[in-house]
Parts: C-alpha cells; sequence; structure tokens
C-alpha cells in the first residue's frame, strides 16, 4: 500500500515529482523513491512496507533487463502462486509482490491483470518504447488519478499531487451540483475538479508520444457467464464458504501486524468469527468505535461476538471534540466531500491502530452488495443512494442559486441486467455504494499510513454470489439469506439473524447542538468561498433555522454545506 505518482513530459524532472510525493508522503513514509528517463518521463513512490521489508523492493522498480520501472499502490494477493508459475521466465531477485507483478507484466503482456487478485494501481514506463502502460483494479479500491495539460500527463494516487502542478485548478460545477441534487459523488471516470479525472476501476490506459488510449479489461457481465450453472443452495454455501475461506487466507499475507475492524453486524461477524478459525490462538486485535449514544451505538452486539472469541478488542470512543478538531485535516486528505461523522469515527480506528503499530487492518466491505442487504431491493420504489434520512428528501435545491441549480442532471446507471435487483445491485457495486465507501476508506487509512483490506470484494466471491438466485439473497423477507445461514453455524444466532442497523452516528444531534458553533463558523466559511455564487444564504439560513428548530430528520444537506465550506473556504 503506497502512494505513486508520475509526469510523461519533455520538460519531466525529479522536482516536480518530488513536489507530488511530499503532499502525499502518508501513504507510504518508509521510502521515497524516484526514477527519470530524461526527456520523457519521471515516476515516484511512497513506500508503505507490508510484503518484503527489504531495500530491494523499493519503488520506482526496474527489472533485471532496466528496460521497464514500475511503481505500484496495492497488493497482489495471490502474488506467491503467481511466482510458482513465472519462475521458470523470470529471475526473482526479491519476496515481494511487486516483482512478481511487474514479471507478469513482462512474460503476459495485459492478460496479465486477468491473473492478479488484489487491489491495485500501477504504471509500468517502458524506456525502450517510451510508453506508459497504467492500471486499476476491478472494482477501483485503489485510486488512480490523471490529467492532461499542454502535452503534459501527470498521475498520482491523490487529487492534491496533480493539483499542485496543474495552472487550472476549477471545480467541477456538473458534478458538484449533482452531489447537492442527487447525493452523486460523480461517475466512475469523474473527480469533483475540472481537468483532473480517474481511471475507473477495470481500466487500463496506455500514453504514448502524446496519445492517450484507456480500455476496459475487467467484464464483470462476461464474467459472471461461468456461474451459470444452477447449484442448490447447499452447494452454493458449501462453493462461497469456500472462496470465503480461501479470501480472508490470502489477505493475512503480509510481513507486518495485522487486526481488523468490527461493527456489530452480519458481516463484521462473519468477518471475525472466520478470522479466528483461521487462525487459532493468535488473539488478532480488533478495533470499533462507539459514541456513548445508545440509540446509535453497536458495542453490546461488539462485545457480545467477541466474547465467543476472546479477541483484545479497542473500543475507541468519539466525541464531538474530535469533529472540531479533525474535520478539517480529513477534508484536506479527502480532497473532495466525504461522509460526514460516520467517516470521521472510522478515521479514528486507523489513527489508534498506527499508534499500536498496527500496519494492516481487514473490513467487512461489500457483503450488502453481493447478498441485497439494503432495504431498498426489496422495495423498488426506493432507489435512493443516501439511507439514514427518514422520509423526507436529504436534498435542499431552494438554497442553490438558479443558474447553478439549473445545471443539475440525474445521474443515469446502466442496467444490463433483466431484472431489478441485479441492476440495483450493479449500481451499487460499480456506480454509487462501494466507489464511494472505498474512496472514503482508501483516504482515511492511508492519512494514517495504514493499509486496509477487503477481504469481501474479492471478486471470486462477488462474481458468484451476484449470479446466484435471488431466493439465496432474499428468502422469505430475510436478506442476505445465505450469508446468514453461513454464520449460524459459527456464531450465536441472535447474531447470525440481527436486523440490518445501518452504520450511523449522533450527527444530526451534534450538528444542531454540541457542534452548533462548529456549523455556524463553517456556513460562514461558505458565505465568503470562492463559490459562495452558488447558494442563495437568505435560503440556507432559513433552513439552518429549521434544522435547529427541530427539522433534523435528515442531517445531510447540513453536512454537505459544512463540508464545502470545509473545502472551499480560504
Amino acid at each position: 500500500m503506497c502512494g505513486i505518482a508520475g509526469i510523461i513530459s519533455a520538460t519531466a524532472n525529479i522536482e516536480k515529482v518530488q513536489q507530488m510525493l511530499k503532499l502525499q508522503q502518508h501513504r507510504g513514509p518508509d521510502h521515497t523513491g524516484n526514477y527519470v528517463d530524461p526527456g520523457y518521463c519521471a515516476l515516484g513512490h511512497n513506500r508503505l512496507s507490508i510484503i518484503d521489508l527489504s531495500a530491494k523492493a523499493n519503488q520506482p522498480f526496474k527489472d533485471n533487463s532496466g528496460r521497464y520501472h514500475l511503481t505500484f499502490n496495492g497488493e497482489i494477493y495471490n502474488y506467491k502462486e503467481l511466482k510458482q508459475e513465472l519462475k521458470a521466465h523470470y529471475d526473482f531477485k526479491t519476496e515481494s509482490d511487486t516483482e512478481v507483478l511487474l514479471a507478469a507484466f513482462i512474460v503476459w503482456g495485459k492478460s496479465c491483470l486477468d491473473k492478479l487478485n488484489g487491489m491495485f494501481a500501477f504504471a509500468i514506463w517502458d524506456s525502450r518504447e517510451k510508453k506508459l502502460f497504467a492500471a486499476r483494479d476491478r472494482f477501483g479500491v485503489k485510486p488512480f488519478f490523471y490529467s492532461e495539460e499542454n502535452q503534459n500527463f501527470y498521475f498520482s494516487s491523490e487529487i492534491k499531487a496533480i493539483r499542485s502542478l496543474l495552472k487550472s485548478n476549477q471545480p467541477n460545477e456538473q458534478v458538484w451540483v449533482n452531489y447537492f441534487a442527487f447525493g452523486s459523488y460523480g461517475m466512475p471516470s469523474e473527480t469533483f475538479y475540472d481537468d483532473i479525472s480517474q481511471l475507473s476501476g477495470g481500466h487500463f490506459l496506455e500514453y504514448q508520444a502524446g496519445n492517450l488510449k484507456i480500455r476496459k479489461w475487467y467484464d464483470f457481465e462476461k464474467n459472471l457467464s461461468k456461474h451459470s450453472e444452477i447449484l442448490s443452495f447447499e452447494e452454493a454455501k458449501k462453493s462461497y464458504s469456500e472462496i470465503l475461506t480461501d479470501s480472508i487466507s490470502l489477505r493475512f499475507r503480509a510481513d507486518v501486524p495485522i487486526g481488523f475492524n468490527i461493527s456489530g453486524g452480519v458481516d463484521s461477524s462473519l468477518l471475525l468469527a472466520l478470522v479466528n478459525r483461521l487462525h487459532e490462538n493468535k488473539h488478532i486485535q480488533a478495533y470499533t468505535f462507539y459514541t456513548g449514544d445508545e440509540n446509535y451505538d453497536e458495542l453490546p452486539w461488539v462485545q457480545k461476538m467477541i466474547k465467543t472469541t476472546q479477541n483484545p478488542l479497542t473500543k475507541v470512543k468519539i466525541q464531538p471534540s474530535d469533529v472540531i478538531e479533525k474535520a478539517q485535516f480529513l477534508s484536506d486528505i479527502q480532497d473532495e466531500p466525504y461522509a460526514g461523522l460516520p467517516t470521521l469515527a472510522y478515521a479514528a480506528l486507523f489513527e489508534t491502530a498506527q499508534k499500536d503499530g498496527v500496519k494492516v487492518l481487514l473490513d467487512g466491505q461489500g457483503m450488502d452488495e453481493q447478498w441485497a442487504g439494503y432495504d431498498y431491493y426489496q422495495n423498488s420504489g426506493n432507489t435512493a443512494t443516501i439511507q439514514g434520512t427518514g422520509k423526507g428528501s436529504p436534498f435542499r435545491l431552494k438554497v442553490l442559486n438558479d443558474e447553478f441549480r439549473h445545471l443539475a442532471k440525474k445521474p443515469v446507471y446502466p442496467t444490463p441486467f433483466d431484472n431489478n435487483l441485479q441492476n440495483l445491485q450493479y449500481r451499487d457495486l460499480f456506480y454509487t455504494k462501494i466507489p464511494r465507501a472505498l474512496r472514503f476508506n482508501d483516504r482515511i487509512s492511508m492519512a494514517y499510513s495504514t493499509e486496509l483490506r477487503e477481504p469481501f470484494l474479492d471478486y471470486r466471491m462477488v462474481e458468484f454470489a451476484f449470479s446466484q438466485p435471488e431466493d439465496y439473497k432474499i428468502h422469505n423477507g430475510i436478506q442476505k439469506y445465505l450469508i446468514r445461514e453461513i454464520l449460524k453455524e459459527i456464531a450465536p444466532q441472535d447474531l447470525s439473524y440481527a436486523p440490518k442497523r445501518p452504520l450511523q452516528t449522533p450527527q444530526r444531534e451534534w450538528l444542531g447542538n454540541e457542534l452548533k458553533d462548529f456549523t455556524e463558523e463553517n456556513l460562514e466559511k461558505l458565505r465568503y468561498s470562492r463559490v459562495a455564487n452558488w447558494f442563495d444564504f437568505g435560503e440556507l439560513q432559513k433552513e439552518w433555522s429549521n434544522y435547529k428548530a427541530g427539522d433534523n430528520q435528515s442531517s445531510f444537506h447540513i453536512w454537505q454545506w459544512i463540508n464545502t465550506g470545509l473545502l472551499m473556504g480560504d
């Protein structure tokens, strides 16, 4: 897990790459490296050492011939198996997954991507052909941002690194207005800034002599055909359990301490149970947060599960003062809007793990999308992408100036399947829920130089689950049915059949009470920001007064304005 950066340009130089690396040094404080091909290319790397901690595995990494140079962020979990396949064709000098990735590209070319089980964003410079090849993992777990300006091509792990070099630095008004009007965080190739794009998950790019080509390499729909055989429920349960066990096992490959995050839900309970089944008596450290508000906290559920496994549990309490202290820092880290207090609370787990010397954390992201865990999968009339807002709309369009508001266009998502359930799952997996969560999570984990691994987003699990009959997902009104049946055999039944509880914090209460001054300070910051012309502050003030008076079923709009003040205020 690291930070990558590069410039493809006749004027590429070490100084500019070092400037980029300095801005994302938190992603990899263990080593900073660079490589220059004068007149063509400069690559940089911030290293967080996880596998093969030796200096031999530092990056940018060159192959034995010196022709190829790699800068890589992520982990190739099946690197040991790939190394066995490759060792007849390549003379390995390290024990790293980095060298395996580069060898795989040299031996297999672009088709190596199909063999990788991991999370990755990487770039390889071919010094003979003067050509860049870069790719991003299937679901976009690891980030890859890029920009073209005046025959210069820039790429990096964080937006701020590219922004530091661009002459133009304007907000992307289309993305911003859709955020306010529909809660959209942009399509897979967009960012909140003009002139900065992201390589979509499951895509690669090639850049040579000023020409950029982007291609999709991961065909999710086509891959589902591998699962066309209809299995019985028991067969499906057995097959999925095997993939699940292997996925967790692969994600324990590391040369540093590993822990995991846990909430009180079904997914976390399953992760906890399987981790302990695979790694008996290791007493792997668990982390959870709480606020002291029993209306929201999941601590009783967490403690019930921990009681059966005896893992050491670190409980991190979040208080209003933490929001005041950390909101601006995390806004600067994110570069784009983020999801309020839940993200702040989650960040505290990585900060605590870093202090404990735990460099890798596992997490339970991805099960709801695979096994139809959200309420709206049963209620096709509600397809909102923002939950926990009561019956009212989370959006307040009246506060937007007419000219800006009229730019809003409701995002249209593909519907490649012949049924509503799979189309909603597809939307959440590739366009809304998962991209959003991965973005928040990557940036907050890396803010504290901690690697986050998502075992439930192993592509084999996602493809298998997605392909199963609807009745295996939602059975007699019970969602995530197959998962609950697996968990029932290894955990207390009241946990395996616990109702879905959205991960929430007392955000709506705090913003109008304990954090009232903080909220008003940021609304004032918004009034004097460079995007003040987007808003009608008379209407905004009215909404804030209504909120304080009790119209607070949703706090999403209040957080949007605070977040915009944090990002755009001078």
